[in-house]
């Protein structure tokens, strides 16, 4: 299997075991970064926290397939994110914390095969490390 068909297998895990893991997602994204906590506030419903990990995910298994739209769909969502106050370290910062939380969530399941094809999907659009 390619870095994209190991991925897409253990989001399906994932989604079996967890359902949405948004919710650890943005504990975890707050607990790096607080002051992101401040452009949620209207999410009231967490509606949009889960839409944004969506997408993230479907890039993600973008990069893994067709590539089709992923890499100009991140580059625009960077400045899009830096218009309502996201800095870009932040922006970078979030595909690793989806990674540390799926890991944490997978427990056994996160493989050293998940875990390289991960950090292949990752370099490969290459947004997912600080500036």
């Amino acid at each position: 299997m390619n870095s994209g068909e190991i991925v897409a297998v253990s989001l399906d895990t994932l989604a079996e075991r967890v359902g949405d893991p948004a919710p650890q997602v943005y504990v975890r994204l707050f607990a790096a970064h607080p002051e992101m906590d401040a452009l949620f506030v209207r999410d009231t419903t967490s509606a949009v926290r889960s839409e944004m990990l969506a997408m993230a995910f479907e890039c993600l298994l973008d990069i893994g397939g067709p590539g089709a739209y992923a890499a100009n769909l991140i580059a625009a969502e960077r400045v899009n994110h830096e218009g309502v106050g996201v800095p870009h370290e932040v922006f970078g910062r979030f595909f690793p914390i989806v990674a540390q939380t799926c890991r944490e969530l997978l427990g056994e399941a996160w493989t050293a095969e998940v875990d390289a094809g991960c950090a292949d999907l990752q370099a490969r659009i290459g947004v997912f490390t600080p500036i």
